[in-house]
């Protein structure tokens, strides 16, 4: 029998076992055997008492449907505020049928144990133990009942936030919904990638961890600067990321601090305000917790790969109402391309206070200072259909281009929950960065097919976000339906300035390139006093939103919601100075509804759909100088939901369509070659499975597969009928570890996984085409304790073992498809060494 060290807090999120089912905000299962498991052994008889604790003098409001007793004692537990200990045979196979209602938390527990054959005993305040009921009622008088003793065994359950949550699954999210949401109760495909995974497969940055969701690879992302995703079909800008529900406009996150990655598929505007067709990423940062954990990791791995991380939290004061956590990751690499080198340091102080059981105040601050280089990729030749046929180690930028950042993040924000059912929540964020850019771009092909034209573009550019919400979500019956409400307000403004020198420089020849002909000093001086292009750009926005979530019958659960937006952007540029931009102004004013529904005939299963309308990216002014109509989106989907192995195993099924509007395209009314107007379309529809959790205690497992058929619909550049560039139409993944625990090779772990891609079109007129590819990792690991609280690990990861060659994406964001082309990484090893206490 395995337990944990520590008591996870009531007030944490949903919790999840290695063993068995995913429960609530608390451990449910044996998460207090440390301490319970010397009573329980030893008493021979135990002995149920009238309820002095907090269980039976409280009331709370109770809004428990009928479903397996597993997950209505999580529910019970986190509405009630007590904690649970019982062991996975007790519950398995049993129903509760539920209970609603002012209550006690042991009246409520007495109607959800109804029909179980379980007892219960109350202890140390908050504490209930479930045990076999004698085959007489319990007496309510003086008398004590004795009991049958109850053998415990099992494993421990873990905290969501727990760093040892062994979990490949998740029970609830709040990305789709920003309430703690089941998500077989939420009509969005929503996936989850945990913490366990990113540590099974080495995550380093996001793209790492998204080749675990159906439907979503990477895009350009300007080189490497920023996390760029395709999901869906439609890629996600600059601005598809987000930080614990924030937008995250050019960012590229540090998985240093991060919890876990959540996608939610399909337009989430409605909750997000302007957002792309696709989806979204959303980033879940470690928070402090209220016991003490320290980490300390080294790994190290080809092309000079060194990374070294700390996390450390715990308490700061006795009664733990201030709480800290402290993240560090230094980066030092090279790369399999050249002249392409990785320097970075990110650092990620929170702090947690906690004046009263009721209020929480969390302050977060992050800085990133980075020196890498913006990899440029390779071309494809004039009328070639694909790459050129060049090593993937080459560059055609110099090895004196860099770029350096400086990132700034403070996040601060705080609820208050007046009562069982009312909550309230308020926060701010702001993020800074200055980057100086120096660097050589090589945009285009020469007519002789040997040589790249290269612009030499060194710039000094800041932007900033800032933004805030306030919203209120409460529970409550009418005439027998429940509901809960989310009513909010948030506000956003993004603001990018830079000036810079773009000017053309010497060629390179593509099969025989000769560096070092590009004078650096000369384009510093010309940034510095002579710079010949300046832009300004201003987003902000105003929104409001309501959602209600309505329980009929305890299988009905059925959403709606809108969004009203006002919006204004504000975009110029000019050769001259920063003062002679005349930026133009665009205004957009729109409502975006959202409606779902969810029907669960059993627990384990859940059949879903919804429609959804989005208010997509800003088009700018056309030729004549009128405000082009921004893009839109809306979206109908229908799926399948299912849980497997009281809860171990969770299944999404989805058939969707979306189509989009409004995308720019050549306006063939004006001789001007690049004049646009708003009237393009595309659709994309298909078909995504996503499978993970765990099949067995010791074997885990995430599949994926997607159909993507995503084509432009209409449009004025003779394109109509192609398909959409850099999404395959064919993708899959799948990832299997087996945990060799409770066997002789206890400690050890190995995994495997193969991702699959088919060929992707590189351009809208589908001309070039990247090949599909296959790619297969592993890892293995070995756990094993030192003294009597430290774990040490120490693991090996191999991606693509048989050293595949593959190209991720092309450049679609500047027109230049052909010129900028993404190479994917060759055989690469890493190792790490895991100290965890």
């Amino acid at each position: 029998m395995k337990k944990t060290e520590h008591l996870p807090p009531s007030s944490q999120k949903a919790t999840t076992s290695s063993q068995q089912h995913r429960v609530g905000k608390i451990p449910l299962y044996l998460g207090l055997v440390a301490l319970a498991l010397p009573v329980m052994v030893q008493a021979a008889d135990t002995v149920i008492t009238p309820a002095t604790s907090i269980a039976k003098a409280n009331r709370h409001s109770f809004n428990i449907g009928k479903q397996p007793l597993y997950s209505a004692l999580n529910t019970l537990a986190e509405q009630g505020g007590v904690q649970f200990v019982f062991t996975e045979e007790m519950v398995k196979g049993l129903s509760s049928p539920g209970v609603s209602g002012q209550l006690s938390t042991e009246d409520a527990l007495s109607q959800v144990l109804k029909g179980s054959g379980l007892g219960y005993r109350i202890s140390r305040g908050n504490t209930i133990t479930l045990e076999a009921k004698p085959v007489e009622a319990p007496s309510r008088s003086a008398e004590p009942t004795v009991l049958a003793p109850v053998k415990v065994s099992g494993e421990a359950v873990y905290d969501s936030t727990d760093p040892y949550n062994t979990a490949y699954n998740r029970s609830n999210a709040s990305t789709a919904t920003k309430t703690d949401t089941p998500i077989m109760e939420t009509p969005m495909s929503i996936q989850v990638v945990t913490q366990q995974v990113m540590k099974d497969q080495q995550v380093v940055t996001v793209e790492d961890a998204i080749k675990n969701v159906s439907g979503v690879q990477r895009s350009w992302g300007y080189g490497n600067l920023y996390d760029e995703f395709y999901i869906r079909g439609f890629s996600t800008s600059d601005a598809g990321t987000y930080r614990n529900g924030f937008k995250m406009t050019t960012y590229a996150a540090e998985t240093a601090n991060v919890e876990s990655i959540d996608i939610l598929k399909g337009p989430a505007a409605m909750l997000y305000g302007r957002s792309d067709a696709g989806g979204m990423v959303n980033i879940v940062t470690k928070k402090p917790l209220d016991y003490a954990y320290y980490a300390l990791q080294q790994q190290f791995g080809s092309y000079d790969f060194y990374r070294t991380t700390v996390d450390a939290t715990g308490p700061i004061n006795d009664d733990k109402s201030l709480l800290y956590r402290f993240n560090l990751a230094y980066t030092n690499a090279d790369s399999f391309r050249d002249f392409n080198p990785t320097d970075r340091i990110f650092i990620a102080p929170s702090l947690t206070w906690r004046p009263t059981d009721a209020t929480e105040v969390n302050l977060n601050f992050e800085y990133k200072n980075n020196d890498f280089v913006l990899d440029q990729g390779i071309p494809s030749l004039n009328g070639a259909n694909r790459p050129a046929d060049v090593p993937i180690s080459r560059v055609y930028h110099e090895p004196d281009s860099n770029v350096h950042t400086d990132d700034y993040l403070v996040d601060l924000n705080w609820s208050h929950r007046f009562n069982d059912s009312w909550k309230l929540r308020n926060g701010f964020v702001a993020t800074v960065q200055d980057y100086d850019l120096e660097t050589i771009v090589a945009p285009f092909v020469r007519p002789d097919n040997q040589s790249l034209g290269r612009f030499a573009n060194f710039a000094d550019t800041e932007r900033h976000s800032y933004g805030a919400f306030l919203d209120v979500t409460g529970q409550f019956d009418t005439f027998g339906v429940q509901h809960e409400v989310l009513v909010g307000t948030d506000w956003y403004e993004y603001s990018q300035s830079f000036s810079s020198s773009f000017r053309p420089t010497t060629d390179i020849n593509i099969f025989n390139p000769v560096y070092g002909s590009v004078n650096f000093d000369q384009h510093r001086a010309f940034r510095d006093n002579d710079p010949n292009s300046f832009f300004k750009g201003d987003d902000e926005w105003f929104g409001i939103y309501f959602q209600d979530q309505i329980t009929l019958w305890d299988k009905l659960h059925i959403l709606g919601g809108g969004r009203h937006d006002w919006v204004r952007s504000k975009t110029g540029s000019s050769d001259l100075s920063t003062a002679a931009i005349n930026q133009a102004i665009v205004d957009t004013e729109r409502f975006q509804p959202r409606v779902g529904i969810v029907y669960q005939p059993w627990n384990w299963l859940s059949v879903y759909g919804n429609f959804v309308e989005s208010l997509g990216s800003n088009n700018g002014i056309s030729g004549t100088g009128e405000a082009l109509k921004p893009e839109i989106a809306e979206q109908f989907e229908a799926g399948i939901k299912a849980e497997w192995f009281d809860g171990r195993l969770s299944s999404t099924l989805a058939y969707y369509n979306i189509e989009k509007q409004n995308i720019r395209t050549a306006d063939l009314s004006t001789p001007v070659l690049f004049d646009q107007v708003a009237i393009g379309m595309a659709r994309s529809q298909g078909i995504e499975l996503d499978v993970k959790g765990q099949i067995t205690d010791n074997l885990s497992l995430i599949g994926t597969y997607a159909f993507t058929d995503a084509r432009i619909i209409k449009n004025n550049d003779g394109d109509e009928g192609n398909r959409l560039p850099n999404v395959p139409e064919n993708s899959g993944s799948l990832w299997a570890k087996y945990d060799f625990n409770g066997t002789p090779l206890d400690g050890f772990s190995f995994g495997s996984g193969v991702y699959v891609a088919g060929q992707r079109e590189g351009d809208n007129a589908n001309t070039l085409q990247l090949p599909g590819y296959g790619r297969w990792d592993a890892m293995a690991a070995y756990r094993f304790k030192v003294g009597k609280k430290a774990r040490l690990t120490t693991q090996l990861n191999v991606n693509n073992i048989l050293d595949k060659q593959y190209y991720k994406n092309t450049d679609t964001l500047d027109g230049n498809p052909r010129g900028r082309i993404s190479v994917g990484e060759p055989l690469t090893l890493m190792g790490s060494i895991k100290l965890e206490y």
